[in-house]
């Protein structure tokens, strides 16, 4: 990767979290491969007094648990060069002047400020930073999800952000689409003509795509509470994978042909409502149970979270998309808290043979390829050959490509990927505008639904994979979920 020029990363709530967990690391690995320019810096802030050396040293300690075997204190050493960190109140317009003390003088060099806070700091954040006369041209904004509750709230924030940014300096993260499976299927369907006769109705007889967590909800209960797992996982990150296994090739990959095509796919969602949400949706909420042999509480008895809530932690849908290539192709989208595994992958399915002439296993397990981003990085196809023997009997065989294995060079995380795009201004893998808000306009009938269904979410036992309803909502169309192949 070529390296971008030097700039001045900001990032408010430097001492978070996703600051320690996965920014920090990721920019340490960008620095490891020698791609962060000398003159970058790296500006944490939070509202906690610290100085610069007493941030450093937190950094430091929190890079070695969460890099492992990767930290090296030679490396982290050259690295912390680059950190400095500033104390801000981000509600507070006058205590923006020691930020822009440290930027001052520095205002031919890009600036991208990264916001890894709760959205409703956003208008606040990007208000004071236009008042401090901090934003530039070439200046860039990061906003983590999620971008509101609801359409509605959703619109708010950008228009928000918008009064001081630019459509194009605004660069709104989903993570998913940073990892290199993700990658790897544009590719294949676009970098081969292999793919594309059999990318459509005529030969896909399903897709599943399925992010399960073996985590419940942490200490993020009342957080996770307002959310659920429809708005935190299926309105992003769902929907940007399916988005990526669907759209028509785009003319370039250039960042708004890309997006121009993903919001096509959006708009051509059927629309689930009324009597269509409990036919075509299932939520449930982990009860107690067990994960890797050890006991886990239930969700309702988690910190934080009432014991009447209705929240989901699982979400299954079956969606369908009104256009010549998927029309009568149903997309199983699933995700849950506290699930059997920890995985995320997207399967498609092939339709079977239209004459069996051999003795075959089961059609159903016969002719598909899985794409698998956690926990391993890898693509499968999975084919019927001739068994060894003097009777011609079909088994299924995989064709495995193991992406470490293959190239012998180290996985980029995906939040590394992404902040190089940042750096180097590249738009491509981040969600526009009008992207988020075809999502939110196709969830909202379904959270609709919910609200007004008499029913509770289906409860399913912490460390399965997820309610039984879920398996009936594919059944009942003669199918089922990989797993279960």
């Amino acid at each position: 990767m070529q390296s971008p020029a030097q700039l001045d990363l900001v990032i408010f709530g430097g001492t978070g979290d996703l600051a320690m967990r996965k920014l920090l690391p990721a920019l340490y690995h960008v620095h490891g491969d020698g791609l962060l320019s000398a003159g970058t810096r790296i500006i944490a802030v939070a509202r906690e007094a610290r100085d610069p050396a007493s941030y450093r040293a937190l950094a430091q300690e929190q890079g070695e648990i969460h890099l492992g075997k990767d930290y090296s204190a030679i490396n982290w050493a050259t690295f912390a060069e680059h950190l400095d960190y500033c104390s801000i109140d981000a509600r507070k317009a006058d205590t923006f002047r020691e930020l822009a003390q440290r930027l001052s003088g520095r205002e031919a060099v890009d600036r991208v400020f990264y916001l890894s806070t709760a959205p409703s700091l956003f208008a606040d954040i990007c208000r004071n930073l236009h008042a401090a006369g901090l934003i530039t041209p070439q200046s860039r904004v990061v906003m983590e999800k999620p971008l509101g509750h609801d359409l509605d709230s959703s619109r708010e924030i950008n228009d928000q952000v918008g009064q001081f940014f630019q459509e194009g300096q605004i660069y709104r993260i989903d993570h998913y689409l940073g990892k290199e499976p993700v990658q790897n299927l544009l590719a294949l369907r676009f970098g081969n003509m292999l793919f594309e006769p059999l990318w459509r109705r005529e030969c896909v007889r399903d897709v599943q795509i399925t992010v399960a967590e073996h985590l419940g909800v942490e200490a993020r209960g009342d957080f996770y509470d307002k959310t659920g797992a429809l708005r935190d996982m299926v309105q992003s990150h769902l929907l940007q994978l399916l988005c990526i296994v669907a759209m028509e090739p785009p003319a370039s990959i250039s960042a708004d042909v890309v997006r121009d095509e993903k919001l096509k796919i959006l708009r051509a969602l059927r629309p689930i409502r009324d009597h269509e949400v409990l036919a075509k949706t299932v939520r449930g909420q982990y009860r107690a149970g067990a994960i890797e042999g050890k006991p886990v509480p239930g969700y309702l008895e988690e910190d934080d979270v009432p014991r009447d809530s209705r929240t989901e932690t699982f979400v299954a849908i079956k969606a369908e998309i009104d256009n010549w290539r998927w029309a009568g192709v149903p997309f199983f989208l699933r995700t849950g808290k506290r699930m059997q595994e920890k995985l995320a992958e997207i399967v498609i399915n092939f339709r079977e043979p239209p004459l069996a002439m051999f003795d075959t296993p089961a059609a159903s397990s016969a002719n598909r390829m899985v794409i698998r981003m956690q926990p391993e990085e890898t693509v499968e196809m999975y084919l019927l050959a001739k068994q060894p023997g003097d009777v011609v009997q079909l088994r299924p065989v995989c064709l495995n490509l193991d992406l470490a294995e293959t190239f012998q060079t180290r996985r980029l995380e995906a939040y590394e990927r992404l902040l190089m795009d940042v750096m180097r201004g590249n738009l491509t893998l981040f969600v526009r505008r009008d992207e988020q808000e075809a999502a939110w306009s196709w969830v909202e009938p379904i959270m609709e639904g919910w609200r007004t269904a008499a029913d509770r979410p289906k409860q399913y036992t912490a460390g399965t994979w997820g309610p039984a309803a879920s398996n009936t909502l594919l059944s009942s169309s003669g199918m089922s979920w990989h797993e279960e192949l």
